[in-house]
């Protein structure tokens, strides 16, 4: 089957520029219906994107990667997905009582919040945050870190990856109703915070992705996971500063504990050709099994 070359900067650049563009644009439509949707669009523009470069790439073993992305579920394994919701509620918990032992917080951060933080063009914010889980996965784990995990380890990957998600939301922090707008009118601290937050969350999701054989269906419950008890977490901005703190280590012990999988370079030139074969062999051994069952 032919080889398929990654083109990662050409993404990127289209990326931004389709996203940033409809993000700016919204700037004209405050606090109104037609924010939100040109804020969708910014949105849903990196997994546009992905789609149409995939399936007008011409190669077949891209278009069937999406598709078992989608929808082989048995390239999870729950178990890792289980140990990163509770390496999360862990990182949370133990900021939290950082926070109230050492820093004077408030017990009532282990509580949850009655609302979101943030409301765009008034329309819910867990309508967003639902859209942007799936939304953002179809992008990401549909091309992005495929594009840059193609000529790196996912050491690497993951950070060059975190520094580009990072930058892609730059244009949040300008547009009023955004959780990233919020940041501002708290101080710049917020804001460094929230972008060096970037960096131990997407080792976490490269480990989930990678150990979970690149599905992108573990990564969107990884990924709703985290933005709704994020937001539904009563932590205060500075217990929110902790928390990243407590996030790099969590990230830094999943990479001493899985240094094969973050430095290992076999996929390195040949990432498609590897998890094709192995999709091959699997989907044989359930068909042996189907057939054995049917007898």
């Amino acid at each position: 089957m032919e080889h398929y070359t990654y083109r990662p900067v050409r993404f990127y650049l289209t990326v931004f520029g389709f996203t940033w563009g409809f993000w700016i644009i919204s700037l004209l439509f405050k606090n109104t219906a037609l924010m939100f949707v040109t804020m969708l669009l910014g949105l849903i523009a990196p997994s546009a994107i992905a789609v149409v470069t995939i399936l007008t790439s011409k190669n077949r073993m891209l278009k069937e990667d999406l598709k078992r992305k989608l929808i082989g579920c048995y390239r999870i394994r729950p178990l890792y997905i289980f140990i990163a919701v509770a390496i999360f509620g862990v990182a949370v918990a133990a900021s939290i009582g950082i926070s109230v032992l050492f820093f004077g917080g408030s017990p009532d951060q282990f509580s949850f919040t009655e609302d979101f933080s943030f409301s765009i063009g008034g329309t819910s914010a867990l309508l967003t945050i639902l859209l942007a889980s799936v939304i953002e996965e179809v992008a990401w784990r549909g091309y992005g870190e495929d594009a840059v995990g193609q000529y790196h380890t996912w050491f690497t990957e993951s950070i060059i990856f975190a520094s580009i998600w990072a930058c892609w939301h730059l244009p949040l922090f300008l547009i009023p109703g955004t959780y990233q707008y919020t940041l501002t009118e708290l101080g710049p601290k917020y804001i460094i915070n929230f972008l060096v937050s970037t960096l131990p969350i997407d080792f976490i999701q490269t480990w989930l992705y990678v150990k979970n054989r690149r599905s992108m269906l573990a990564t969107i419950i990884f990924h709703l996971f985290i933005n709704i008890f994020q937001e539904k977490i009563a932590m205060t901005p500075e217990t929110k500063i902790i928390e990243t703190g407590v996030f790099c280590v969590a990230a830094a012990i999943i990479v001493i504990f899985n240094k094969d999988m973050f430095f290992d370079r076999k996929h390195i030139g040949r990432l498609l050709e590897m998890q094709y074969e192995e999709d091959n062999r699997n989907e044989d051994k359930l068909q042996k099994v189907s057939a054995a069952v049917e007898r």
